[in-house]
């Protein structure tokens, strides 16, 4: 999969009626401004392939990206905080709750959390939903490269035990350096193969 980034195409941009794409889908979630786009973009290996931008809620409809003939990754507007008209934050809500309940092809979602914030109870809502229905669900803390070194692990193991994740999650990941890009494809050809 990671071998065919080079042959990345844009679908499009969804508000609703997304188009059945007969592949796996791996979509990204998270709060607004945690780095989903910047994260998109370090795995892609593309500086313009998802837009960035510092104001949140940048993301308004459901963006796809296919890979190849491999998969396709799904950037889905930012929860929280932003700075959008009220009607299309109400909006947002079904959007996202509709895709992840009923994607047939959807074999994973990855939580983005900003590795400086203590827990938010909306990831925790999100990740408590998706356990629910069972989707798997790989937790990524970015921003990793904020941190000094000695701050490190008692963050990851602080955010391993708030949102009750296995030994090796959350996966420390910064867009800046590149760091956790290969153990995040790892886990995303894994579960694209189920």
């Amino acid at each position: 999969m990671r071998n065919q980034v080079g042959r990345l195409k844009f679908l499009g941009s969804f508000p609703k009626d997304l188009p059945v794409t007969g592949m796996p889908e791996v979509a990204f979630a998270g709060r607004s401004n945690v780095g989903k786009s910047s994260a998109l973009n370090t795995l892609l290996r593309s500086r313009k392939a998802a837009r960035v931008s510092s104001r949140p809620g940048r993301t308004q409809a459901i963006n796809l990206f296919q890979i190849g003939d491999a998969c396709v990754f799904a950037d889905l507007p930012g929860y929280g905080f932003a700075k959008v008209p009220d009607e299309v934050a109400r909006q947002w809500k079904p959007m996202i709750e509709g895709y992840l309940g009923d994607r047939a092809d959807l074999k994973l979602v990855v939580l983005l959390v900003d590795c400086r914030r203590e827990p938010q109870e909306m990831d925790l809502g999100l990740l408590d939903g998706l356990r629910q229905i069972g989707l798997p669900v790989l937790v990524i803390a970015t921003k990793v490269d904020k941190l000094r070194k000695h701050e490190r692990k008692p963050v990851q193991n602080k955010l391993r035990e708030a949102f009750e994740l296995p030994q090796g999650q959350p996966l420390m990941f910064s867009s800046q350096t590149g760091e956790g890009r290969d153990e995040a494809w790892d886990l995303i050809e894994k579960a694209c193969r189920r």
